[in-house]
């Protein structure tokens, strides 16, 4: 028998996007200390596992690759976030990353792969691990390649977001609509769990 499972990008949906004042840029956390998961995620989770779901991280991670830290940083934010899920019962299931980055810094990571998003080599090893039934599982993620991902694998896909965003336009445009556009993870497990 198939399961069904729930696959979430990290950035965005898990934990909070942060301002690299150095860098200019929104990204990831760079540290264990700029690591917060964003307050409703661990109920939402625990909502979604009762219902039956496997959660699965699926998350481009190419921090390591463009110098921003090293491995060991991002270990150390990957067991800082599951401390604090596990911590309120949000178990997940499994959890992987692309390294890569076609232009990194580092050349140990530089690579044009089939795991990065919109690549779908992670989702496909995640759904042969753990026999996930793609049709009833959902991919949720906030950027357009988790929504290209989703469809290349025939994944029904929500949007962290804002329905009057300009990405909202552009997915129109390239036929990437999500199933539902949702605030949060929270609002997301809501709508999986009444259908």
């Amino acid at each position: 028998m198939k399961n069904k499972a729930i696959f979430l990008d990290r950035d965005g949906v898990i934990n909070k996007l942060v301002y690299q004042k150095e860098e200019g840029i929104i990204d990831t956390p760079f540290s264990e200390s700029q690591l917060e998961v964003a307050e409703s995620v661990p109920d939402a989770i625990l909502k979604l596992r009762n219902a039956g779901y496997k959660i699965i991280i699926v998350s481009n991670q190419p921090g390591i690759a463009k110098g921003y830290y090293t491995k060991e940083t991002f270990e150390k934010i990957q067991a800082k976030m599951r401390q604090i899920l596990e911590k309120k019962g949000a178990i997940i299931d499994n959890e992987f990353y692309c390294l890569h980055h076609p232009d990194a810094k580092n050349s140990r990571y530089r690579k044009k792969c089939s795991c990065r998003k919109p690549g779908i080599g992670m989702i496909t090893k995640a759904t042969k691990t753990h026999k996930i039934d793609i049709k009833n599982s959902f991919f949720v993620g906030d950027g357009m390649v988790d929504l290209q991902a989703a469809k290349k694998i025939g994944c029904p896909s929500i949007l962290i977001g804002n329905v009057n965003s300009t990405l909202t336009k552009i997915l129109s445009e390239k036929k990437l609509e999500p199933v539902y556009i949702a605030h949060d993870l929270k609002e997301a497990a809501e709508f999986i769990t009444r259908r």
